[in-house]
């Protein structure tokens, strides 16, 4: 039978690793990516996103110099992108501890070639996030404003407000995901330093492996601490964005204060930050050549989860609407009804429609859930529509008042676009230097799901070709 009329393998049937791959390959081929010179794609990469983190140390210097007057902010649109782009790099951070902490507690195996590079972009994702809410006070010299510090009078004033639960759910959320990585990459760290040919190598792998020999007692001790950070992750998940949708529904604000928003903007996170991983996996898999270790049973699988998490975005759409109609409360309803699906931002809120709600549903049939291609675009979409989502979330509710003498309009500035650019030169070069440097693909835990992982896998051969009986025909093909 040819290859176009073979019948599409279920899920179930696809490997998780080439049939070729064994242990020894699995250590030569994600370790050749550390100690081989780097690719002509990582170089292209690589020096765009050092070009853009440059462009964003300039930005902020003469932002520093000016004031956030610089940027396109007005009244009565006083938040824009700035707090767009910080809950956007939130969202995108959420995949990471999803995949490493929440599929690792529920046995799924299927995440251990696509966490390590999860986990590295939850870290360097909320890295981006954190600089927006320093930029964004304007006196950078007076952050400690938002932490938990007692005035000349002893009262705790920050505590008045909600942007100081950013402070702790975010800073708890960036210790805890930095710890499960680091912990998780012990193994492979001792292998990278039993691997080198220079002492320098040696000396700076040897000493972040921590003494790792790979006895019983090594081995029993990570699983245990890596099973106890699983666990101490897996409430962040829920937490930290329902913490940043707070931001929002505490106020009185048209358009914020509902009680949707904490699980809305959970499976939001969730959503952008699988499309990332994929975005980021799907061009990791090209440059690196890991076609037998990132497969498609990995794409299918994650394609499922977005489709799921996007319809609940869809559905969360959907109830703001109903929400807003069954309240009875005016403002709500032209907020919703009236501003945002036929008012001047009209042409954004149709874009996060297109992109969060359309364009995952194409999942639904399994050949395009395969398609490589078909995935690398939806990825791209996902990410942009729920950027959109929360530009429309904020800008929206806010430039109309309840004085139409008051409205306005934003117009961003190059400030605000080179702001924007910048961070992505911060998270991709932090990216880069991650790939070039540390296992991409959790070695360790990659052999664990291999069938010869399984203790009893030689037994189970032996028994079965002690008990095969050569059908009709088949001792002659032999022959």
């Amino acid at each position: 039978m040819s290859s176009a009329n073979a019948p599409i393998k279920e899920i179930g049937e696809l490997p998780l690793a080439a049939e070729q791959y064994d242990f020894h390959r699995i250590t030569e081929d994600v370790a050749r990516i550390t100690e081989n010179p780097a690719p002509r794609g990582w170089w292209v990469l690589f020096l765009t996103a050092l070009s853009l983190l440059g462009g964003l140390g300039l930005t902020l210097a003469y932002l520093f110099w000016k004031g956030i007057g610089a940027w396109g902010n007005n009244q009565p649109i006083s938040w824009a992108w700035d707090i767009t782009n910080f809950v956007w790099w939130v969202g995108i951070g959420h995949a990471g501890t999803l995949i490493s902490a929440v599929l690792f507690l529920f046995r799924q195996k299927w995440r251990t070639s696509i966490n390590r590079a999860a986990e590295a972009m939850t870290i360097f994702a909320v890295i981006c996030a954190l600089m927006f809410p320093g930029i964004h006070v304007g006196r950078v010299w007076l952050m400690y404003y938002p932490f938990p510090l007692p005035n000349s009078m002893g009262i705790w004033p920050n505590f008045k407000s909600p942007l100081l639960w950013d402070v702790f759910a975010v800073s708890t959320y960036f210790t805890v995901s930095l710890l499960f990585w680091f912990v998780g990459l012990i193994p492979d760290l001792a292998t990278l330093r039993d691997r080198s040919k220079t002492k320098l190598r040696r000396m700076v792998y040897g000493a972040f492996a921590l003494g790792w020999r790979g006895s019983n007692r090594h081995w029993q001790h990570y699983e245990r601490a890596y099973l106890i950070l699983a666990a101490i992750s897996t409430p962040l998940v829920l937490s930290v964005h329902s913490v940043v949708s707070f931001d929002f529904a505490t106020s009185v604000e048209p358009g914020w204060h509902t009680t949707i928003f904490p699980p809305y903007f959970v499976a939001g996170a969730i959503f952008s930050g699988f499309a990332m991983v994929l975005t980021l996996m799907l061009v990791v898999r090209v440059v690196f050549k890991l076609h037998g270790l990132i497969t498609l049973k990995h794409i299918e699988l994650m394609n499922k989860v977005i489709l799921t998490t996007g319809t609940i975005v869809g559905y969360a759409y959907a109830m703001e609407f109903f929400i807003a109609w069954y309240s009875g409360n005016d403002y709500e309803r032209y907020v919703f009804f009236v501003n945002r699906a036929t008012g001047p931002y009209a042409w954004a809120y149709w874009t996060m429609i297109l992109c969060n709600v359309i364009s995952p549903q194409l999942f639904w049939k399994k050949s395009w859930r395969r398609s490589i291609p078909l995935t690398f675009v939806v990825s791209i979409f996902v990410n942009i529509g729920m950027w959109f989502e929360r530009f429309v979330i904020i800008v929206t509710s806010l430039h109309r008042d309840f004085l139409p003498s008051s409205w306005g309009y934003f117009h961003p500035t190059p400030i605000d676009v080179m702001t924007y650019l910048g961070s992505f030169g911060l998270f991709f070069t932090l990216f880069c230097l991650f790939i070039r440097w540390i296992p991409v693909i959790a070695i360790a835990e990659v052999k664990g799901v291999l069938p010869a992982a399984d203790p009893h896998h030689h037994e189970e051969h032996s028994h079965d070709d002690s008990h095969h009986e050569p059908a009709h025909g088949e001792a002659s093909a032999e022959a």
